[in-house]
């Protein structure tokens, strides 16, 4: 039954993220609102639905390896291997708005968790932890970042030529659209959450740590969907949403995700995390220069950040 879940899952998630891709594309062009924006919030967090499940349900459930492990894993996956793949497969371009603020934002939310989290160094603690009063500051800096998106939607909506009237009409039907956004959406949830609960089941059965779980098959599983959604928006030439999708869910899971987590139960770090966390700043930081390189990560750049969540996986196999 585990295997045929998996299985299910991955056709949810791929038709799902084809209908979403098609749906939200269309209602950002009926509402006259940018791609990148649509990708930063509705694709961004519809996706990383996965993710926030998953941790807040770890958190409950007292399993703090998976929750930070779930996170952390899932955005060097998203940073690294699906933005990788999606620019060997066609290059993004990197619109200078996003380069100039959302990308140095996922930095500062990494820089960020390494500063909460390091207890023992900074405050001479006897153990790491992500507390309730972290938790809450962790979503203050999600309340800033939702303020500036919709500021920034806002303005662009009264900047851009209205779509004629009679245009509007034969090319875009709203409720359809909705309805498909709706659809894609759901299917993505409940795919990536099916192959998420079994593939961890399958992983535990073979003796695999909490730790290991969080970093590679829940953050793997649960990255899916930003996966397939980026790869289906590239292919049909919406590279803005593809790459939305990708700095809007890491955003999403280092100060909602785990916010919201450490709230509902304080999380124990490990000190081994730390190596993670600070990979993780350092892709962000790549993420950054490449983007800046004549405003697109060409297929060579995706090709070096493939390589890098590879090597990085071998070494956290190895070290477990």
């Amino acid at each position: 039954m585990v295997y045929v879940l998996l299985l299910l899952g991955f056709a949810l998630l791929i038709k799902g993220a084809d209908w979403f891709v098609t749906g939200a594309s269309d209602l950002a062009a009926f509402f006259n609102v940018s791609p990148m924006l649509v990708g930063l919030t509705i694709v961004a967090f519809g996706t990383g639905a996965p993710e926030a499940t998953v941790s807040i349900i770890a958190a409950l459930e007292g399993n703090p390896g998976v929750t930070i492990g779930n996170v952390i894993g899932s955005n060097i996956i998203n940073i690294a291997g699906v933005v990788g793949i999606t620019a060997i497969i066609f290059p993004l371009k990197a619109e200078s708005q996003t380069v100039r603020k959302e990308i140095p934002f996922t930095v500062l939310s990494s820089v960020a968790i390494l500063a909460l989290v390091g207890d023992t160094s900074v405050d001479h603690e006897i153990s790491n932890m992500l507390s309730r009063g972290d938790g809450i500051i962790l979503l203050l800096f999600f309340a800033i970042f939702m303020y500036y998106v919709f500021e920034l939607a806002m303005t662009n909506r009264d900047t851009q030529v209205p779509v004629p009237e009679k245009e509007t009409e034969t090319t875009h039907n709203w409720k359809k659209s909705t309805l498909y956004t709706g659809i894609g959406l759901g299917a993505v949830i409940l795919g990536g959450y099916w192959v998420v609960e079994s593939s961890t089941d399958i992983a535990l059965y073979f003796g695999m740590s909490e730790t290991l779980v969080g970093l590679t098959v829940v953050s793997i599983g649960s990255s899916l969907p930003e996966f397939v959604t980026s790869i289906t928006a590239a292919l049909k030439k919406y590279s803005d949403l593809a790459l939305g999708n990708i700095v809007g869910s890491c955003i999403f899971n280092n100060l909602f995700v785990l916010g919201a987590a450490s709230i509902i139960y304080p999380l124990n770090i490990e000190n081994k995390i730390f190596l993670d966390v600070s990979f993780m700043i350092l892709l962000s930081l790549v993420l950054l220069v490449f983007s800046r390189t004549k405003w697109v990560i060409s297929k060579l750049e995706g090709l070096v950040l493939m390589i890098s969540y590879i090597s990085y996986l071998i070494y956290i196999i190895y070290r477990n």
